[in-house]
């Protein structure tokens, strides 16, 4: 297979506008769902509040929101000297590299990092830190085993105490660093969704910070279905594209879980799919490719490579067939759940497969997320960021939402 050469003419360019600093919400509202709501269709725009969503979702429909849960995955240590060493965790590798299961592992862990003020910490020197779980005093121990991947081993006193348990007495909530704020006990709740169920993010999926109990009520007496998946969002979500010919940036990978009871639901069911945050629209885009590699290539492996669906394919199934392989196949190897990972880089050019509509926040110009939003509107991103600059709408994860439709 050959790859589109349509995608080698996206610049970057293109897609950058001006966001002015004081259009960037640096903290959340103090009701959730009292943020605005843009909507899109058929090439019209509409103002709302974000309370008022159920209002524009079919009955009928489904709601696929991302159910991960954001770890305070920045640690800091402090040397005898008084140097701060912070050490953000990106991904782990040992015992496990799925995070689920590292995170409920009671010995040692080895994650990939980054690492500030490196030069304070000396080869083979040894960081602790006292911290408080059930009123009890443990020790937490980091110790550098490879320099240049920056990979670090961290060990803990207390028997039977799971890796959550220790980051979330030790860690500090990893808000994005374009509020150049330090964060506070508030965003421990707040840069979280109230659905959140599993652990393992570095970043939150901010399209779900605007629902509340009351409003995911409202959609299901409405006869929404709600469906959830889990993508752990990487530090990624936030590096910058640099280069000119977009294809050429380096698309981080994330890891994604489903169940088999969610991959039954899309496989037998003939709903209109909403994503919930672009994390949820890559999971079921990735999830539709993965079907096509057990189709048409026999490929088990559940790793999507960016650039894999601008392939010259000759004919490719409906989702509703890609879901069913990927449902024989679970029932095959009977999988409860099935975990994958995936570099799509859903950019202009993209033909989406699975989703109907979009709710998702305001991005930062030049982002892969930008490149997203505006593969899903058919080009017209920046007319909706017009809208919303020029009907003071806020920016970026603690700001305003939108609600866009498939043409």
């Amino acid at each position: 297979m050959t790859k589109h050469k349509a995608i080698q003419d996206i610049k970057l360019s293109d897609y950058e506008y001006t966001l002015p600093e004081e259009k960037i919400a640096k903290f959340p509202l103090e009701n959730r769902a009292d943020s605005k709501l843009i909507q899109y269709q058929a090439g019209n725009i509409s103002h709302h509040r974000f309370f008022e969503i159920p209002n524009f979702i079919p009955e009928g429909s489904m709601m696929v929101f991302n159910d991960t849960k954001v770890i305070p995955a920045r640690l800091v240590f402090q040397r005898e000297s008084g140097a701060k060493i912070e050490i953000f965790l990106l991904k782990p590798l040992h015992p496990s590299t799925v995070i689920s299961e590292v995170m409920v592992n009671s010995s040692s862990v080895i994650w990939e990092t980054f690492i500030g003020n490196l030069k304070k910490w000396r080869e083979n020197g040894i960081l602790q830190g006292q911290i408080t779980i059930k009123g009890k005093t443990e020790i937490i121990s980091a110790r550098m085993i490879d320099r240049s991947e920056k990979q670090v081993e961290f060990t803990w006193t207390g028997n039977n105490i799971p890796f959550v348990a220790i980051v979330e007495a030790a860690g500090e909530v990893p808000i994005p660093p374009y509020l150049n704020r330090k964060a506070t006990i508030e965003d421990r709740t707040r840069y979280q969704t109230v659905y959140s169920k599993k652990e393992g993010a570095v970043a939150a999926p901010t399209a779900g910070l605007h629902f509340t109990d009351a409003v995911l009520q409202n959609l299901e007496e409405k006869g929404v279905k709600k469906e959830f998946l889990t993508l752990h969002v990487s530090a990624g979500t936030f590096q910058p594209i640099k280069e000119e010919n977009v294809s050429e940036h380096p698309m981080h990978s994330e890891q994604m879980v489903f169940s088999l009871e969610t991959i039954e639901n899309f496989a037998c069911q003939n709903r209109k799919i909403i994503a919930v945050g672009t994390t949820s629209m890559r999971s079921l885009e990735s999830l539709y490719w993965y079907g096509v590699m057990l189709v048409l290539e026999g490929k088990s492996k559940f790793e999507i490579p960016k650039l894999y669906p601008y392939s010259d394919f000759e004919s490719l199934p409906d989702r509703r067939e890609s879901f069913r392989a990927i449902l024989e196949f679970m029932k095959q190897k009977d999988l409860n759940e099935i975990t994958g990972s995936t570099e799509i880089m859903i950019m202009p050019g993209y033909d989406f497969k699975v989703c109907d509509a979009l709710v998702t926040n305001f991005h930062q110009p030049s982002s892969t997320l930008i490149l997203l939003v505006a593969a899903f509107t058919k080009g017209n991103w920046k007319k909706i960021y017009t809208e919303a600059l020029n009907n003071d709408y806020r920016f970026l994860s603690y700001g305003d939402s939108s609600l866009l439709w498939g043409n």
